[in-house]
């Protein structure tokens, strides 16, 4: 059971990622209008072979998000879905999309996460479920929508937002297996490294060390400010084809080779075990589906809202035993030049966090990896890469293998 390995990404686009966008305001379906585009144009193939779409949610429709688009970009679709994991949906919108290409239910589809900072404040309204919410950012992964369990059990105490959520993990993780603020900041100064070396990044030509980021201000101990991700303008999207239009596209192909998929919770408090989080399940069976190793994974591009993220993927997935990781990554050099290059492109630590979009980087910059398009950040021979989506706090779990002929 899975995918064949017979669908691939043949476009991408990634806008460059602005701290003040000099972007004039555009709605969320004029974006996804010229990311689509973009994305299409960027495979060179035609665009009325594209016939399915993914989304995460639309500012300007909280309902029928698919006839929406279809509707708006002249594309007939036999191929529809949201996707509605947080973080994860961007991962989670690519094996849909390759699913439904292996059953022979389109050709095309576009996956398209646009920037939901950078849309008219008329169009900014909307429900919990699209991701545009006009209630209380600090919220974080908790509903206040009545009858919710956040709303009765965890708002009215202060337990919002991700900062302190994520530093909980972090805490819980020093109490069982200890900690070294050293490694999780060498996590961050070796994706600014990256990031020093992708056009785009929002901290290109702004090298850090791992006493820059012990010296940045504590914000939810033991996390530090630049071991969290800033939020930025830009957006990205991709296109899947079959092997048809792959075999036709302009840059190598790259297939989607296996996914897995696991939610177990939406918060912390309800979690099962705050260390053994739902990626364990969802790496398992993507490899198994893929029949590759972990040792054959050439690069790795986890999520990464804090280092505390990326240290627990790593375990998690099955790079290193649980326990581990702080040595693990502390003995491995973690850029693109290195013997486990992660976030080549600087991960959402260090090319920026686009809201939804922030998970779409991850599968832009294996893709880049893969047809060899990466400039000075290419990891050499690059052709198998494992990618991460981690939606709410580490509960909404998607892993990738994605793989050049």
């Amino acid at each position: 059971m899975g995918l064949k390995g017979e669908a691939a990404i043949v476009g991408f686009v990634e806008l460059p990622a602005e701290r003040r966008t000099t972007r004039p305001p555009m709605t969320m379906l004029d974006q996804w209008a010229s990311l689509a585009a973009a994305a299409i144009a960027d495979a060179g193939l035609p665009a009325g072979r594209v016939n399915g779409l993914v989304a995460s949610g639309l500012a300007e429709s909280d309902k029928l998000v698919p006839a929406t688009l279809a509707e708006y970009l002249g594309l007939p679709i036999n191929f529809g879905e949201v996707v509605d994991l947080g973080g994860a949906s961007a991962a989670g919108m690519i094996w849909r999309a390759a699913a439904a290409i292996e059953l022979g239910v389109c050709d095309a589809v576009l996956a398209v996460l646009p920037d939901s900072q950078n849309v008219p404040r008329s169009g900014r309204a909307g429900n919990v479920a699209n991701g545009f919410s006009s209630g209380p950012g600090w919220l974080g992964a908790s509903s206040g929508n009545y009858g919710s369990p956040q709303a009765e059990f965890e708002i009215p105490y202060g337990n919002v937002g991700q900062n302190g959520p994520y530093a909980q993990i972090a805490r819980r993780y020093a109490a069982e297996f200890g900690y070294d603020p050293r490694a999780t900041a060498k996590i961050a100064a070796d994706q600014r490294q990256n990031a020093c070396a992708t056009v785009g990044a929002v901290f290109a030509g702004k090298p850090i060390t791992i006493d820059d980021v012990l010296a940045s201000p504590m914000i939810a101990d033991p996390l530090h400010m630049l071991e969290m991700v800033m939020r930025c303008h830009g957006g990205n999207g991709v296109l899947i084809a079959n092997a048809e239009l792959a075999g036709r596209s302009k840059h190598r192909p790259v297939w989607i080779k296996g996914f897995g998929e696991h939610v177990e919770f939406k918060t912390p408090t309800y979690a099962p075990d705050l260390l053994r989080t739902p990626i364990a399940a969802a790496a398992d069976q993507a490899f198994g589906m893929a029949g590759i190793e972990r040792s054959d994974i050439d690069m790795a591009s986890i999520y990464d809202c804090y280092t505390i993220t990326v240290l627990m993927s790593l375990e998690d997935a099955g790079f290193c035993e649980k326990g581990t990781g702080m040595r693990w990554v502390t003995e491995r050099d973690l850029t693109y030049a290195g013997d486990f290059p992660v976030n080549t492109a600087g991960g959402q630590l260090s090319y920026g966090q686009v809201g939804m979009a922030g998970g779409m980087h991850h599968v832009c910059d294996a893709t880049r990896q893969i047809m060899g398009r990466a400039g000075r950040a290419q990891v050499a021979d690059c052709d198998i890469a494992f990618v991460s989506g981690n939606g709410g706090i580490m509960s909404e779990q998607v892993a990738l293998i994605l793989q050049g002929q």
